[in-house]
């Protein structure tokens, strides 16, 4: 039996060039590797230790606005991100389109 959803998939030519027909870079790595996903873990590692561990919520809306608000309102603009050189995620990118405007 298969999983519905096969790496070959992600590997075929038509799903690789539809990222690039948008401006997007695929990122993929060899299997076993976990490399790709690093970024995504520590971000739901973050979510789960900062925000989620210890609140109980009596509705799914009532998390996903908690949720919505932890990202916009802290995590985007006032936690600083190792990965980011130390900046928050919105200083980041408003520091790299300046530097593309300026090229």
């Amino acid at each position: 039996m298969r999983r519905p959803i096969e790496s070959t998939q992600y590997a075929n030519k038509a799903y690789r060039d539809l990222p690039k027909a948008y401006g997007f870079i695929g990122s993929m790595s060899r299997l076993g590797k976990c490399w790709d996903n690093a970024v995504a873990e520590s971000f739901f590692g973050s979510l789960k230790q900062e925000r989620c561990q210890w609140r109980h919520y009596q509705t799914r809306y009532e998390a996903q606005q908690d949720i919505l608000q932890y990202i916009a309102v802290f995590y985007n603009n006032q936690r600083l991100h190792s990965y980011l050189n130390y900046k928050s995620s919105n200083q980041y990118e408003a520091e790299a389109a300046k530097s593309i405007k300026a090229a």
